[in-house]
């Protein structure tokens, strides 16, 4: 039997993948808000399948959280050769990472 598409199961899908990717940034609701300019009571509805998305608000996530917006639409199920989706993105994080610690310790050594 196949998925019912409807407006819940997309609130469904970006409210797990605003946490997923939140979590991997290790940020808070708070902070995302901050970076965003969103309010954290909408972050937190976002997350709570309360509140959809506009375009524009994720334009705003996709760059806060340097990510395509398309991973917003990852479902949590994905067969097999879906879950390098999610490896990409562990590997882009950690390159991301050793970049900021390469530059952070490059500039304490001058």
């Amino acid at each position: 039997m196949a998925k019912k598409i409807d407006e819940k199961y997309i609130y469904h899908l970006i409210s797990i993948n605003v946490k997923r990717l939140r979590s991997q940034h290790n940020i808070s609701q708070l902070e995302l808000a901050n970076i965003t300019n969103l309010t954290h009571n909408f972050i937190n509805d976002i997350e709570n399948c309360k509140k959809g998305v506009s375009a524009r608000t994720l334009a705003k996530l996709s760059a806060a959280l340097n990510v395509e917006p398309y991973q917003f639409f990852l479902p949590n199920d994905m067969p097999n050769n879906g879950m390098m989706i999610y490896v990409k993105d562990f590997n882009d994080s950690l390159q991301k990472m050793v970049a900021d610690l390469s530059q952070q310790y490059s500039s304490l050594k001058k």
